[in-house]
């Protein structure tokens, strides 16, 4: 898990719904990253279904659900890519928007953007 949970606390991935309302938050995401002329360049070519399901899996990892999703696949997964900083703070921003829509609190939104910040060195070229 990528956070503390305080005594009694429920993990964020129960909290909003599990995996099948995860889904639906990372759907919604991935229609404004295609959309962003930003970063929208880096998935023409990508299989999406696939990449919702690994993104899926990532985000469920994040949020203390029961998914696993190794560091290193991350890194391996955008290092050909010369992903900038300000394309990785367009993600941020469009994932914040995402979490926003879907109902995250904001503690909760700020603890999700946390986790993937702590990752920019693993994505950022």
């Amino acid at each position: 898990m990528t956070y503390a949970l305080r005594p009694g606390q429920m993990p964020l991935f129960d909290k909003y719904g599990g995996l099948s309302a995860l889904r639906g938050v990372i759907l919604d995401f991935y229609d404004r990253v295609l959309d962003s002329d930003i970063v929208g360049h880096f998935f023409e070519d990508v299989d999406m279904p696939r990449l919702i399901d690994h993104q899926t899996k990532f985000f469920a990892m994040l949020l203390g659900g029961p998914a696993e999703f190794a560091e290193s696949r991350l890194q391996r997964a955008h290092a050909h890519l010369g992903v900038t900083h300000a394309q990785f703070d367009e993600v941020a921003a469009l994932l914040r928007e995402t979490l926003e829509a879907a109902g995250f609190a904001p503690d909760d939104c700020a603890t999700v953007i946390q986790a993937v910040e702590a990752r920019r060195g693993l994505i950022v070229a």
